[in-house]
């Protein structure tokens, strides 16, 4: 512009493609960043590529002629490959390369200074040396050096705190899912008021281990959580797998909440199968109570919140369960009327629990 005059410029397509191959280059770079293979080298490539394949077409050979063309592809080239170097953020030499990448960025100002200045005064193209003899070439070098270097470690402290939020962030969301599970906290961040403490119908299922405080007199404590640690692992992991929308695990005791009743018993039988292999080698065995019916569930607590169901309906699932023998799964009147066909209901008993005035009629779920 400054060589042909702003309204020369300005009338030529120059300006145009080269802001749009300079945009299509960064959405595809943003693009492909948070991708598993960033392309970064081929990405830098873009924009001199789709420059190139516009001017060349209307300019013809003249093109390759310009020493700026030339500078836009040597510095897509050499940045290019430095992002590429530096793929792995863990890397010792990352610092480097990155500075080293941020001072060829601001290299590109002393770079055009001087295509201008040697299309604008032929004697500066004699030489390198001759170029360098002019005290201004001097310092405008020695300027876009240190800005680049500034830029360099700016960057380096930027990316640095980057990689520790990250970091923070990823441990917070391994806490957060130990406290709250991945679908509830998965909701919480969609939306803050999503688990305030609301009325809900849901299946809820008990399961504790037999004889297990008789089992632990014997054992040293070390046998005792090895045991826990494999009945919580095989627990977790099944719970995961069906739509379990909040499981609790203490001491031999699981508890889980489902959408529905047919949620809970397929799980409940799952559990069962997988858990009795591991208990039978000790001699022990599982029971597990369901029902279902109204509660109140969300996070409680003001300071330190977590998240909790509240209810008959918990009290009374807890209750079904302790009243359950060693490989037995009993179904709540309640929640057996609900299941489908394909669960069949056993056994019809009746039981007396704490705090209930009548029997409770259950079934054991076959």
């Amino acid at each position: 512009m400054l060589l042909e005059g702003p309204r020369a410029y300005l009338l030529v397509p120059d300006l145009y493609t080269i802001l749009l191959a300079g945009l299509t280059q960064a959405h595809l770079l943003s693009s492909w960043e948070a991708s598993a293979k960033p392309r970064r080298f081929l990405g830098n490539l873009i924009g001199p590529a789709l420059y190139t394949l516009i001017e060349a077409s209307l300019e013809g050979a003249s093109f390759f002629a310009a020493p700026h063309h030339v500078a836009y592809w040597g510095f897509a080239l050499v940045i290019g490959a430095l992002q590429a170097a530096r793929w792995n953020s863990t890397s010792p030499l990352t610092p480097f390369v990155l500075v080293l990448e941020n001072v060829v960025r601001a290299s590109i100002l002393f770079a055009m200074y001087a295509i201008f200045e040697v299309l604008t005064n032929g004697s500066h193209a004699a030489s390198l040396a001759n170029f360098f003899n002019d005290p201004s070439h001097r310092f405008v070098a020695l300027a876009t050096l240190l800005l680049g270097v500034s830029l360099a470690l700016s960057n380096l402290t930027g990316q640095r705190h980057l990689d520790l939020l990250k970091q923070t962030s990823e441990q917070l969301k391994t806490y957060s899912e130990w406290l709250l599970g991945r679908d509830l906290l998965g909701k919480l961040i969609a939306d803050p008021h999503a688990l305030t403490l609301t009325r809900q119908e849901r299946a809820v299922l008990f399961m504790d281990i037999r004889s297990f405080t008789h089992w632990c007199e014997t054992r040293a404590p070390e046998e005792i959580v090895a045991l826990v640690n494999r009945y919580y692992f095989i627990a977790e992991a099944l719970l995961n797998r069906h739509r379990t929308i909040k499981f609790k695990l203490s001491a031999d005791e699981v508890m889980a909440v489902f959408h529905t009743p047919q949620d809970a018993a397929s799980a409940a039988r799952e559990l069962l199968a997988e858990i009795d292999v591991l208990l039978q080698e000790q001699g022990l065995g599982a029971g597990i109570g369901i029902h279902a019916g109204p509660l109140v569930e969300g996070l409680l607590g003001s300071g330190v919140k977590f998240y909790d169901v509240i209810g008959d309906t918990v009290n009374t699932a807890k209750r079904i369960e302790g009243a359950a023998g060693a490989g037995e799964i009993l179904v709540s009147k309640t929640a057996g009327e609900l299941l489908p066909e394909l669960f069949r209901l056993g056994e019809r008993r009746e039981i007396t629990v704490k705090g209930k005035e009548a029997p409770l009629v259950v079934f054991v779920l076959a």
